[in-house]
C-alpha cells in the first residue's frame, strides 16, 4: 500500500519569531484531499553533559506553556544557517558554563510528529570544564548537577516530562553503560 501524500497547496498563515504556521492542502493514497496544519521550526539541539563522575548538568527553567519549572538538559534552537554542532557548544556554555572536550551526535528527535517539522539532534557531552555561564538575556535557567542514575529514575518515574530530556538520559545511560561494560 502506497502510504504517501502529495502536497497540493501551502498558504503560509503565520510568520513568527520561532515558528512558521502553514496549511497546506494534499492528495491521500486514496486519491482523495485533506487539510494539513504544519508548524516549521528550524530545527534544535540538546545535549547531556556528564561530568566524570557521572553526574550529569542539568538545567531548571521556566516553560511558559505549562505554567511550570522544568527539569531539563542544555538545549536551543538552531540559528539560520548554523552547523548543530557548533550549536550545541554554544548552547552548552550559554546555560551551564560548561565546554566540552568530547561531544558525540546520538541521535535525532521529532519532537511532534503529527504537526510540527522540528528535529532535535541529541549529543553527549564528556570531558567537561566549567566557566561562568552567560544566557541570552530572556532566558533564566539555574544550573544543577544530578547523578545520571538518579535522573534515569526521575524519567521512569514520570519525574521529568520534557520529553527530549527523557529520551536523551535514557539514551546517554545505554551508550555510556554499554562503553563501561566492554
Amino acid at each position: 500500500m502506497e502510504l504517501y501524500e502529495k502536497k497540493l497547496c501551502s498558504r503560509q498563515i503565520f510568520d513568527g519569531k520561532v515558528v512558521k504556521l502553514y496549511v497546506d492542502t494534499v492528495e491521500l493514497p486514496n486519491g482523495k484531499e485533506a487539510i494539513r496544519e504544519i508548524v516549521r521550526h528550524p530545527g534544535a539541539v540538546c545535549v547531556v553533559p556528564v561530568t566524570d563522575d557521572n553526574q550529569v548538568v542539568m538545567v531548571r527553567q521556566f516553560r511558559y506553556p505549562f505554567n511550570e519549572v522544568l527539569l531539563e538538559i542544555p538545549a536551543g534552537k538552531l540559528e539560520k544557517g548554523e552547523d548543530p554542532l557548533e550549536a550545541v557548544k554554544r548552547e552548552l556554555e550559554e546555560e551551564s558554563g560548561a565546554v566540552a572536550g568530547n561531544i558525540q551526535h546520538i541521535g535525532e528527535l521529532y519532537t511532534t510528529v503529527a504537526i510540527f517539522d522540528e528535529k532535535i539532534q541529541i549529543y553527549l557531552a564528556t570531558d567537561l570544564t566549567f566557566k561562568d555561564s552567560h544566557p541570552d538575556e530572556d532566558e533564566f535557567v539555574e544550573v544543577t548537577k544530578i547523578p545520571l542514575d538518579t535522573l534515569v529514575n526521575m524519567v521512569m518515574n514520570g519525574e521529568i516530562k520534557d520529553a527530549k530530556t527523557q529520551i536523551a538520559i535514557l539514551k546517554a545511560d545505554r551508550i555510556l553503560a554499554t562503553k563501561h561494560s566492554n
